[in-house]
């Protein structure tokens, strides 16, 4: 007798390539774990909840080319609501959960948003309605638990839901996502591409290549430790829905919580941003090895750049299991390191995938291997424009046609890039060029340090000076012994040139939740002179 055919749960190997199909296929094994809630969502759930909440948009007067935008925390409703939009032809719009009611009026009202829905418990929900144009916007709250209510006077979705069939709409179409680059340096800024032409269920070859890179496979346990509002966690979460995979997702980041989450889930996969991994590196020895992390084959980590010293730190501790991305929001290109390869080639964030990276210096010439300028992406993206701003569209096209995020580095001769700081970040002080995120990495190595932020202010005599905004570890007190000690420490490691003219310490540094500085805010407040303390070099 023949052997029946195979479970394909059971086959490492079986490519799905979109959870709807994991969904016919296998509706009771579990997609999503929430944690620490606890709340679990299967595949055939997550379907059939799509599919409500795809017959209430469509009621509410969405149809295909329409903008929705969806402000929530991580939480099963907003994996829906993707699910959702993706199968009626949409945008939609991931809003920052925590972020002001101005900054979150503005994307609704820049992105054309027909549709707002944000979760009770967003901070600014109060705030919204007032800043929005009722007569262009529907704004409805929705409340993700039975403690919460919708507060008087704004129309309540569940209500919209309820009623709603858990059929598959009639004449799906595909949607996908338009999201907004981090306003770290300025007003974000909408990408927005056409809709896809296939079919709503086809895979997502996004998905595909992110899932082969990782080796993600229905066995797969991925972690997901990030606001799923941004555009790589979103992606990756993605990535394993469509490989079939569980996902455990964290609700809020805790560094001792993902240890136990690993060591518990026996999680395969993850992803990360430096100040994670710099987090748990603090974590007491005897805490650290409470856990274990031997079922973590792939870990990747990208958003901001990881000290040298901090990358090497954890390959130590789990091994050359890290994969390095550097990417952004707008898709212009990427590039990719393992840890093998990381290892010899240190500092790099690795070779261009599906692109060519090309350096160009102020006048737009390309320059050879090993010399600085600025990081262009020549790349098959098609047309690109940032939405409603050929100013901004233009600003990141080179003569040649190539597309930048804006960042500066070099290529060696084997291909490898290293990015050496943001263009925007750049001083020049007295005539030399300081890449401020070098000196960040090299202070974070002293052990009173916890975060760093180095920029310029302007300087009567030198034109530009950097200085530098600390975060000091709970242990270490701003003495002035201290900020004499980091002085001499950076003057060291870096020489009087590079080394920051002044120092201040502050209790918290505001860093976006995908982990990048808002350095604006810093030289604002620095200019204002409202900085906690400093000590001159």
């Amino acid at each position: 007798m023949m052997a029946p055919n195979p479970d394909p749960m059971n086959q490492p190997s079986t490519p799905f390539g979109h959870a709807h199909a994991v969904a016919l296929r296998h509706p009771n094994k579990i997609a999503m774990r929430f944690e620490p809630s606890g709340r679990e969502l299967s595949f055939g759930q997550l379907e059939s909840a799509s599919n409500r909440h795809a017959h209430a948009l469509r009621a509410a007067g969405l149809k295909p080319g329409d903008a929705v935008a969806l402000c929530y925390p991580n939480a099963p409703e907003l994996l829906i609501l993707i699910g959702a939009a993706a199968r009626l032809g949409l945008y939609y719009t991931l809003l920052p959960y925590r972020a002001s009611a101005q900054d979150m009026a503005y994307i609704i009202d820049n992105s054309q948003a027909k549709l707002a829905l944000v979760a009770t418990s967003a901070p600014a929900l109060a705030e919204l309605p007032a800043l929005l144009n009722a007569g262009r916007v529907a704004l409805f709250a929705h409340a993700l638990s039975g403690a919460d209510g919708v507060p008087e006077g704004l129309a309540d979705w569940q209500t919209q839901v309820q009623s709603q069939p858990d059929t598959l709409p009639d004449a799906p179409a595909a949607g996908r996502e338009m999201l907004y680059s981090s306003g770290s340096t300025g007003r974000p800024k909408g990408i927005r591409r056409a809709l896809p032409e296939s079919a709503w269920n086809s895979p997502d070859m996004r998905n595909v290549a992110l899932a082969r890179a990782l080796e993600l496979t229905p066995a797969s346990v991925y972690l997901s430790t990030s606001p799923l509002y941004h555009s790589a966690p979103n992606r990756y979460l993605q990535a394993a829905l469509s490989a079939g995979a569980l996902s455990i997702v964290m609700e809020h980041f805790d560094a001792e919580a993902a240890l136990e989450l690993i060591d518990r889930h026996r999680c395969t996969h993850s992803v990360w941003v430096p100040t994670m991994f710099q987090r748990m590196l603090r974590l007491e020895p005897e805490i650290r090895a409470r856990w274990s992390t031997a079922s973590m084959a792939h870990a990747a980590h990208g958003a901001a750049p990881c000290p040298m010293h901090v990358k090497q730190a954890m390959i130590d501790w789990w091994g050359p299991i890290l994969d390095e991305y550097y990417a952004g929001t707008e898709g212009l290109g990427s590039t990719w390191i393992t840890s093998a390869e990381w290892l010899l080639h240190k500092g790099s964030v690795g070779r261009p995938r599906d692109c060519r990276v090309h350096i160009l210096d102020e006048q737009g010439v390309e320059q050879p291997a090993d010399t600085t300028g600025t990081v262009y992406f020549e790349s098959n993206v098609g047309e690109f424009s940032y939405w409603n701003d050929p100013q901004k569209t233009q600003a990141v096209l080179s003569p040649q046609g190539w597309r930048t995020f804006g960042d500066i580095g070099h290529v060696n001769a084997d291909g490898y890039l290293y990015l050496t700081d943001r263009r925007d970040f750049m001083v020049i002080s007295g005539g030399v060029n300081l890449y401020p995120q070098e000196i960040e990495h090299a202070m974070l190595e002293h052990p009173a340090v916890v975060d760093v932020a180095a920029f310029g202010v302007p300087d009567d005599d030198l034109g530009e000076k950097l200085v530098a905004v600390v975060q000091l570890d709970p242990t270490h007190s701003p003495t002035s012994a201290l900020l004499d000690d980091l002085q001499t420490f950076c003057q060291t490691r870096l020489g009087r040139i590079k080394a920051p003219k002044q120092i201040a310490v502050m209790a918290q540094l505001p860093r976006l939740e995908t982990g990048k500085l808002h350095k604006k805010r810093l030289q604002a407040d620095w200019l204002k002179g409202t900085l906690s303390s400093s000590a001159p070099a």
